[in-house]
């Protein structure tokens, strides 16, 4: 009986709809269709938090789960869906009295989520499979699964929702997929140095669909050649003539240089653009220009706050959102004037200070980290992921490790070149971030003297950075196989 009431009041909640709509493109952030209230996943907290828009209050933040990621609204409902990355599970949320109405447990990673407008169907994206799953919100059962390429992130639906638009994560190859058959019918393939690509949004009136990313350079060795932030737009008509084209967001306005781009979105009318950047704390607002060439145009930059992460237009197009993960806020603006009119906070610092002082140095593409913006160590270690890059380093091809573990793992690097995090001063202060550095004075060379303890800030970038847990592998849930074990048998006989 309670499970019926529960079907029940679900279907209440996605088929009272009006006439406009949410979540079309995936985000970390969404705003419900009547633009009331506001839903964002916190990482560090493993929680979702939801603000009524007119008030600018907090209404509920629920715990969902370590590691929460994509957020949507179902079409023009109140329910709510929420990615969990690292429990490999989505969440669906009653946004309006804060409760969890269902759990559904997928294989792996789930990442990006979007839904049909009339709320009848979810795309969700699963990271390390390369899937694309199409759910019935009603049910919370798995209709079809769409095979795309490994380490897809973000997914957006084409305005008449006839396809999905999908972006793998370490080459931002943007594959289209017919909704008719679940095949994939079109690719456009950027630069081999494309990378990091965790979302993208269509134009609502143009064939266009947009991706921010970074261009990893694996040769280069110094900051100013191998971390370089892009945004690639694609023309998602048939065609053979060149069907993408990159713009350079460290050279689009004179030599402002930002880096680490991490989401984008537009306005209902297509006439503005916003592109965020997670290591130098900044943001651009842009024209869309309708003439297949140079297709943005400088507005104004804007500074939202620490490490912004999510960038959400409401769906009236008077205001968008801007929330940055490091001073844990969403930050409203006024479409109109780009001017700043609140300021919420969506949860408390989770962390011990120590590991959010080192938290925000990591990201920061700023002095004292890093002389000419255009690298962090985030760059190369999102979260503490990899970023499936081989780089030709001085003493030879290093594969990007992840820092799960880190602390239990030591020494550090392939080489084993360094025996604590703080060794890493040497990168700070050399050719690849040229920063100012964290000691002040002299720094003990690697493998020699500890240079723990000689800097509040360096000890605190060495606490986050091995901070970072082991998360189990899909195929071990529910323990060893029976050949698995047979095999453990074996080996311990």
């Amino acid at each position: 009986m309670k499970s019926s009431h529960i079907l029940l009041f679900v279907g209440i909640l996605i088929f009272s709809w009006s006439p406009t709509f949410a979540g079309i493109s995936n985000s970390l952030m969404d705003i419900s269709a009547d633009g009331s209230l506001l839903i964002c996943s916190n990482r560090d907290s493993g929680t979702a938090t939801v603000v009524d828009l007119k008030t600018n209050d907090v209404l509920h933040e629920i715990p969902v789960g370590k590691h929460p990621e994509g957020v949507s609204f179902v079409g023009s409902s109140k329910l709510a869906v929420v990615a969990i990355y690292d429990e490999d599970k989505i969440v669906f949320i009653d946004t309006t009295k804060g409760d969890i109405v269902r759990t559904v447990e997928v294989f792996d990673e789930p990442y990006g989520v979007v839904s049909t407008t009339d709320g009848k169907r979810l795309y969700v994206t699963l990271d390390f499979p390369g899937q694309v799953l199409e759910l019935d919100p009603a049910t919370g059962k798995t209709l079809r699964t769409f095979e795309v390429g490994p380490f897809t992130r973000g997914v957006t639906l084409r305005r008449d929702e006839s396809k999905l638009y999908v972006v793998q994560y370490y080459n931002a190859l943007v594959s289209q997929i017919s909704l008719d058959n679940g095949k994939v019918t079109d690719q456009w393939s950027g630069s081999r140095t494309d990378n990091l690509a965790r979302q993208l949004v269509t134009h609502p009136t143009r064939e266009k669909v947009y991706v921010s990313h970074i261009r990893s350079k694996i040769t280069s060795i110094h900051g100013q050649g191998s971390i370089f932030p892009y945004v690639s737009v694609v023309d998602s008509v048939p065609g053979e003539e060149r069907r993408r084209k990159r713009i350079p967001m460290d050279a689009f306005v004179n030599n402002q240089v930002t880096a680490n781009p991490w989401e984008v979105d537009i306005t209902p009318d297509g006439k503005r653009f916003y592109v965020i950047f997670g290591g130098t704390n900044d943001m651009y607002v842009c024209s869309t220009i309708d003439d297949d060439y140079r297709e943005l145009g400088y507005v104004a930059r804007l500074t939202p706050g620490l490490n912004p992460r999510a960038v959400r237009v409401g769906p009236n197009g008077e205001f968008f959102y801007v929330y940055t993960a490091l001073d844990f806020t969403v930050s409203k603006f006024s479409v109109t004037d780009n001017r700043l009119i609140q300021k919420t906070k969506i949860t408390a610092n989770p962390l011990t200070d120590q590991v959010l002082a080192g938290k925000i140095l990591f990201y920061s593409a700023l002095q004292p980290m890093v002389a000419r913006r255009w690298i962090s160590c985030s760059s190369c270690h999102p979260d503490g992921q990899p970023d499936g890059r081989t780089w030709h380093n001085p003493e030879g091809l290093r594969n990007t490790q992840s820092f799960a573990g880190l602390r239990w793992t030591h020494p550090v690097h392939w080489s084993a070149d360094r025996d604590e995090v703080q060794d890493f001063e040497h990168t700070i202060r050399g050719p690849l971030m040229g920063g100012s550095g964290l000691i002040k004075g002299a720094v003990d060379p690697s493998l020699k003297e500890p240079n723990r303890l000689k800097s509040d800030t360096l000890d605190a970038l060495a606490a986050y950075t091995n901070s970072h847990d082991f998360i189990i592998s899909p195929f071990a849930k529910d323990g060893l196989s029976d050949s698995a074990a047979r095999g453990k048998s074996l080996f311990e006989s």
